[in-house]
């Protein structure tokens, strides 16, 4: 009898205390209603993109932080800076790791790298080994020259199509192309000293090896940032690639590391022989470190993401910038007149000016928030249950948020990234004229479906501006 009482006591206390308790908890972020186990797995399979059918639903629901379950997983999507900033600076220590994803793991050869390890004694070490010795002031002025020389190599390559008379409209350049070879030849010349994996093309531009190890890229980055059902359900890997994402994005590191591996390795046994002694880019950089020395796996992995966070950032920014200027010829003249002032018509603009040219770095800023590089950037993963603008945050909920450069996770190349931005927009207004092509009124702005890319490419008419230097 005593025993049945005491066991009917510890039930009403147990039954109490979750009554209580889940009386106390705040309510999860508003979102759609879930199906039982799946959530909502079947709207997410069919609206595609993913990141467009959560800002329908935001937008739906009146709401700046939504959460969607799938499966055992709360994924919260976060569109205000204050609420981001409160996941990303006020309460950073719990959630700065990542989600253990398919594409995340195979992209970073088992976490070996830094963007995508999880939280861990790894990622301490690989974090500090990129503010110290890769992404640093005066790693930064170390490369300066690298930096210059493609600078000039750009403003060739333009030059180069405004004198060619074998096209049917002299000048006419495809701005996003030209932007996107300016930048992986500058990531490719600042990790392997080098411009091109191959010979490069008659015109300065990219050959057939850089075009293939680009387009490779652009598969990784997508299948990042793509929703994956064996994420979420990750048994479904033992049964089937769902989606086909595993084989895709499988061949696309494979062709990356094709042509990027292949360099690395060799570049270590130089060291290793004696032949190379002298550091002259990033690669001798992590082969010779002496306090946090790499494996060749963690080297590679390391290689990877300084390649990938550097890619499409820059060129889809100047793009946009460029487009948007077009259309707003106004503001495209201030810029240049700042130039004027600033630099004058004798000499090229150079990093040294930058500090001065606040017109064009707020066009930068600008383009950039009208036109950010990702609909969200990769997950944040809590490690344990908070509570955010008034929400409950459950352990182990995948956070997206938009927002760059803040907290353990911020871009660590976000310097970097900004000077070769507004470097790069400085030159193109300075060293040319721009027009847009004939019987063309204005610049579609319209994005494309799929990502946060204009929808078509920028074409524009270049007419070289200040010709007595040369250009």
């Amino acid at each position: 009898m005593i025993i049945f009482i005491l066991f009917c006591l510890s039930l009403f206390s147990l039954l109490l205390n979750k009554f209580t308790s889940s009386k106390l908890k705040p309510p999860l972020p508003p979102g759609p209603t879930p199906l039982p186990y799946i959530g909502c797995l079947i709207s997410l399979l069919r609206n595609k993109p993913t990141f467009q059918w959560i800002h329908r639903k935001m937008d739906e629901m009146n709401t700046k932080i939504l959460c969607v379950p799938i499966g055992n997983v709360h994924l919260i999507a976060v569109s205000d800076p204050d609420i981001a900033l409160e996941f990303l600076k006020d309460k950073d220590g719990i959630f700065s790791s990542r989600a253990d994803t398919m594409s995340s793991y195979l992209t970073s050869g088992g976490y070996l790298d830094t963007v995508l390890a999880p939280m861990g004694d790894h990622w301490k070490r690989m974090r500090k080994m990129l503010t110290r010795e890769i992404l640093s002031v005066s790693r930064h002025k170390w490369l300066l020259k690298k930096r210059n020389e493609e600078d000039e190599n750009i403003f060739r390559y333009i030059n180069n199509q405004c004198k060619n008379d074998g096209v049917a409209i002299r000048g006419l350049v495809n701005v996003r192309l030209t932007v996107q070879q300016y930048t992986t030849n500058m990531v490719r010349k600042l990790i392997f000293g080098t411009r091109y994996f191959g010979k490069g093309s008659k015109d300065s531009g990219p050959g057939e090896e850089e075009i293939e190890h680009a387009n490779s890229l652009w598969t990784i980055l997508f299948y990042l940032g793509a929703f994956c059902v064996s994420d979420y359900f990750p048994w479904l890997r033992w049964i089937t690639d769902f989606e086909g994402h595993e084989k895709l994005i499988r061949n696309a590191i494979q062709t990356a590391r094709k042509y990027q591996d292949p360099l690395i390795v060799e570049r270590i046994q130089q060291w290793k022989d004696g032949v190379r002694t002298e550091k002259d880019d990033l690669l001798d950089i992590l082969i010779t470190l002496e306090n946090t020395p790499l494996s060749a796996d963690e080297i590679k992995a390391q290689i990877l993401d300084l390649i990938l966070v550097g890619f499409d950032n820059v060129s889809n920014n100047i793009e946009w910038a460029m487009a948007e200027m077009l259309n707003q010829p106004r503001i495209f003249d201030k810029a240049v007149h700042e130039l004027d002032i600033v630099v004058g018509k004798d000499r090229l603009v150079q990093e040294s000016d930058l500090q001065n040219l606040n017109y064009i770095k707020s066009c930068v800023k600008e383009s950039f928030r009208l036109h950010p590089v990702a609909p969200f950037n990769v997950p944040h993963v809590t490690t344990a249950n908070s509570t955010v603008a008034g929400y409950f945050i459950p352990k182990g909920s995948h956070v997206l948020v938009s927002r760059l450069g803040t907290g353990r996770r911020g871009c660590p190349a976000v310097s970097l990234g900004s000077t070769m931005t507004i470097m790069l927009l400085a030159r193109l207004v300075q060293g040319f004229t721009w027009e847009l092509p004939p019987n063309e009124l204005n610049v579609d702005l319209k994005e494309n479906l799929g990502n946060l890319l204009k929808a078509k490419p920028l074409f524009a008419v270049a007419k070289p501006r200040l010709p007595h230097l040369g250009l």
